[in-house]
């Protein structure tokens, strides 16, 4: 019979947290993008698709296009946004 994986992350030991500490500037965008909602990615995603459809029926194909680029940087912050939140760098001294 198969394993069934946990819902929770694996917490990593103490030691090993201090020894993939990040460095301050790092910590400082971690601290600075925990501020944020992570929805606001979501939506600056869902808004970036519908202008470039917009674009798209307008016949502006170049903007549509450049703006339709701009959807999986939004969402792979999001997601950034959201790990750092989760599981941020700061693991080692909570």
């Amino acid at each position: 019979m198969a394993q069934t994986a946990t819902a929770t992350w694996p917490k990593a030991a103490p030691e090993e947290a201090e020894r993939h500490a990040e460095g301050t500037v790092a910590r400082t965008i971690e601290e600075q993008t925990a501020k944020l909602p992570s929805d606001i990615f979501l939506w600056s995603a869902l808004g970036a698709v519908g202008a470039s459809l917009y674009f798209e029926l307008t016949g502006n194909i170049e903007k549509s296009h450049f703006i339709a680029f701009w959807v999986s940087p939004l969402l792979t912050l999001g997601v950034y946004n959201k790990l750092v939140k989760v599981m941020g760098s700061d693991r080692a001294s909570r």
